[in-house]
C-alpha cells in the first residue's frame, strides 16, 4: 500500500462527466432561459472528512453568480442543514443558506445571519435563490444559486481568492429558523477558491512520464521549524530536454499537519559539476558548499495547495546537454507541539514529456526579502508591509519583450490575512497580478490567472500583505520560523530570464538611524550593537509607535535584491533605492450595485 497521498481535496469534472450524478444540478440547468456550456466545469469538495456532506459548484461569469448543489447523507428526522461564507472561518458573521423543516413537515429555504451568540437570524433580504429539493436513496440533495454581489448590506460579497464555506447539520424539525444554534449537532469549515478562471482543462499526452522526488525516511526533528535539504541527481533520461506539464504534493500519510511547505530547486552549475548527495538541515555547518548554487525554483507547493496545471503554450524545462543533473528538495517542517518520532518521506510528483511546448516556464519571487529586519507590532487589527520589485532590476532582469505571468502563490504565515500584488508602468497603476482579501496561510494555492500578465522591463510590481497581531502580545519579525512573517508572491511566467528573486526590505542605514532615534528620544531599549530582532522586542510597543514604523517603512528607500539564479546580485549598487510611486492609481471595476441590480449599496472591493 502507498503511504503517501496527494495533498488536493477540490476536484473539477465536465458536467458531461457528472451529468448522471448531478440531477437536480442538470434540472436546474436545463430550465434556465440562459444558453449552458456542456464543458463548464463543475468543482466539489468534501466538507467534512467522513464525506457525509458534500458540495459542488459552478461558476456563471455572465450572470455573476454561483449555482451549489448539497449532498448529505446525514440522516436523522427532519435535520436542517447549513452552507453559507465567512470572512475568517468563524461561524459568528457567517451569512448561510438553511434547510430546514417545520413541524408540518413542510420544507423552508432561508438566508440567515449568525450574531454574536452564534444564533441564526433570518435575514431582511432572502438571497439564496433558485432552491430545489430532493432526498433520493436517503440522501438529500438540494440546489441554489446565488449572486456574487446582492448589493445587500452585511451579506457576503463572494470573490476571486480564498472563500471560507462555513456548513453545520441540526436534528429536526424546526418550529421556526430563528433563534437556533447556527453550531447544531455538527459544524465545519472549508476554504475554497470558488470563482476559478474558466480555462482550457488540458488532457495530459500518452509520452507524458511521473518524477517523484522525496526525502528519505527523515526523522523530523521536535523542533517548531524545520528546514530539510535533500540533493539528489535525476535519472539519465534528463539528458534530453522535458519540459513539466504539472506538479504536485506527495505527502506521507499522518504527516499533513507539519509538513507545511516544500521546494524543488535545481543547482546552477555547468552539466559537469558534481554536487555531493546531501540530506540533513539545510543550514547545517557541515553541509557541502556547491549546495549554496541550488537556487532555482522549479515546484513549489503549501499547505492547502492542490497541484498546479501549466497552459497549453508553456512547460517548465527541466534536462538537457547544458542541464547539470543536481536538484535539490526543502521541506519545511512545521512542529510547533515539538512531536518526537516523526519519520517522513513526503516529496514533490512532476509530471514530463519530452514534446516540448511553444515556452520554457519559470519562477520568480516577488515581495519581502526573508529577514528580521521588517516587523510587525502587536495587538493591532491592521498592519500593512510591502515588498518592491523596482523598476531599476526589471529593466536589468527582464527580456526586451518582457515575460507573461501565468500563474501565482501568495504566501504569509500565521498573522497575514490579505495579500495583493499591483503592477506599474511608469507610475500608472495596471491590472493586479492576484489578490486574496480573505487570504489564509493554510490554504496556499497556486493559482492560474484568468489571462496571462505581460511585464515590461522598467515595470514596477509591489507585493503587500496585511497582518493581524491582535491576539500577540510581542513584536512579530520577518523570518523563516511559522511564529515569524513573510510576505511572498511566487509567480510563474514564459519566457525564462535570469532573474529569480525580485525583493526588498527597508534600507539599512534608515533602519539603523530609527532605533537610534528611538533610543535616544523616546527612550527604548534598542542599540547599535544588538542586532534588529532584538531592537525590535526592545521596544515598548504603542498604538503611536506602531504608526511610527508604518510610517518608516511607507516612506523609506529600500535595500535590493535583484538575484539571478545563481544567487548573485545583478551588476549595480542596491542600497538607498527610492520606492516605486502609484501615481496613478487604477480604477476599480463597476459595481453591480452601481448598474440598477440591486438595492442597498454594499462595500464590494476589487473583484480581482
Amino acid at each position: 500500500m502507498n503511504r503517501r497521498r496527494a495533498g488536493n481535496r477540490v476536484r473539477a469534472v465536465r458536467l458531461g462527466v457528472m451529468f448522471p450524478l448531478l440531477i437536480l444540478l442538470g434540472v436546474v440547468l436545463a430550465g434556465s432561459s440562459s444558453p449552458q456550456h456542456p464543458t463548464t466545469p463543475i468543482y466539489d469538495v468534501a466538507l467534512d472528512l467522513n464525506d457525509t456532506h458534500h458540495l459542488y459548484w459552478r461558476v456563471d461569469y455572465g450572470k455573476e453568480e454561483v449555482e451549489f448543489e448539497v449532498h448529505s447523507k446525514g440522516g436523522g428526522r427532519r435535520p436542517w442543514l447549513a452552507v453559507g461564507f465567512s470572512d475568517r472561518g468563524l461561524m459568528e458573521g457567517a451569512d448561510l443558506c438553511v434547510l430546514w423543516t417545520d413541524w408540518h413537515g413542510r420544507v423552508h429555504f432561508q438566508n440567515a445571519f449568525v450574531d454574536s451568540s452564534h444564533r441564526m437570524d433570518v435575514a431582511d433580504h432572502q438571497d439564496c435563490e433558485d432552491f430545489r429539493y430532493k432526498v433520493l436513496d436517503g440522501v438529500i440533495k438540494f440546489t441554489f444559486s446565488r449572486k456574487f454581489n446582492t448589493c445587500h448590506q452585511h451579506h457576503y460579497v463572494i470573490q476571486r481568492g480564498t472563500t471560507h464555506v462555513q456548513w453545520s447539520w441540526g436534528s429536526g424539525p424546526l418550529y421556526r429558523l430563528s433563534g437556533v444554534l447556527a453550531s447544531g449537532d455538527t459544524t465545519g469549515m472549508v476554504r475554497v477558491e470558488l470563482l476559478k478562471p474558466n480555462l482550457p482543462q488540458l488532457a495530459l499526452g500518452d509520452d507524458v512520464l511521473v518524477l517523484e522526488v522525496h526525502s528519505q525516511k527523515v526523522r523530523v526533528p521536535s523542533e517548531e521549524t524545520t528546514y530539510w535539504c535533500t540533493v539528489e541527481r535525476l535519472p539519465e533520461a534528463f539528458t534530453e530536454k522535458h519540459h513539466v506539464l504539472e506538479f504536485g504534493p506527495v505527502i506521507e500519510a499522518g504527516n499533513e499537519d507539519v509538513v507545511h511547505h516544500m521546494e524543488l530547486f535545481h543547482c546552477e552549475y555547468p552539466p559537469g559539476v558534481t554536487v555531493p548527495k546531501y540530506q540533513g538541515p539545510c543550514a547545517a555547518p557541515d553541509r557541502a558548499p556547491e549546495i549554496d548554487a541550488c537556487k532555482r525554483v522549479l515546484a513549489a507547493w503549501a499547505m492547502g495547495a492542490s497541484r498546479f496545471v501549466y497552459p497549453q503554450e508553456a512547460g517548465m524545462p527541466v534536462g538537457g546537454a547544458d542541464f547539470n543533473p543536481y536538484v535539490m528538495l526543502e521541506v519545511h517542517y512545521n512542529n510547533p507541539l515539538r512531536h518526537a518520532g516523526r519519520v517522513d518521506s513526503s516529496g514533490l510528483s512532476l509530471h514530463y514529456t519530452r514534446t516540448l511546448r511553444a515556452h520554457d516556464a519559470a519562477i520568480m519571487e516577488l515581495g519581502l526579502e526573508y529577514t528580521d529586519k521588517m516587523a510587525i507590532p502587536p495587538h493591532l487589527s491592521s498592519f500593512t508591509l510591502s515588498g518592491y520589485c523596482v523598476p531599476e532590476c526589471t529593466a536589468l532582469g527582464l527580456p526586451g519583450d518582457g515575460i507573461h505571468v501565468f500563474g501565482s502563490q501568495l504566501h504569509t504565515h500565521l498573522t497575514g490575512v490579505r495579500a495583493w500584488t499591483q503592477h506599474l508602468r511608469d507610475g500608472r497603476e495596471r491590472e493586479e497580478l492576484n489578490r486574496d482579501n480573505h487570504y489564509s496561510t493554510h490554504f496556499q494555492e497556486i493559482r492560474r490567472l484568468p489571462h496571462p500578465i505581460h511585464v515590461l522591463p522598467g515595470d514596477a510590481l509591489i507585493m503587500t500583505c496585511e497582518y493581524a497581531t491582535g491576539a500577540r502580545d510581542n513584536v512579530t519579525v520577518g523570518g523563516f520560523s511559522i511564529s515569524d512573517e513573510m510576505c511572498v508572491n511566487y509567480v510563474h511566467y514564459y519566457p525564462t530570464t535570469d532573474l529569480e528573486v525580485c525583493k526588498s526590505s527597508v534600507d539599512t542605514a534608515t533602519l539603523t538611524n530609527y532605533f537610534g532615534f528611538m533610543k535616544r528620544w523616546e527612550l527604548q531599549n534598542t542599540s547599535q550593537e544588538a542586532g534588529w530582532r532584538d531592537n525590535y522586542q526592545g521596544i515598548r510597543w504603542t498604538p503611536l509607535r506602531a504608526g511610527m514604523l508604518a510610517d518608516l517603512y511607507l516612506n523609506s528607500p529600500l535595500s535590493m535584491q535583484c538575484n539571478k539564479s545563481t544567487g548573485a546580485r545583478f551588476p549595480g549598487y542596491w542600497e538607498n533605492i527610492p520606492i516605486p510611486r502609484v501615481l496613478h492609481p487604477l480604477q476599480p471595476p463597476q459595481s453591480p450595485c452601481s448598474r440598477g441590480k440591486g438595492g442597498e449599496e454594499s462595500d464590494s472591493h476589487l473583484m480581482n
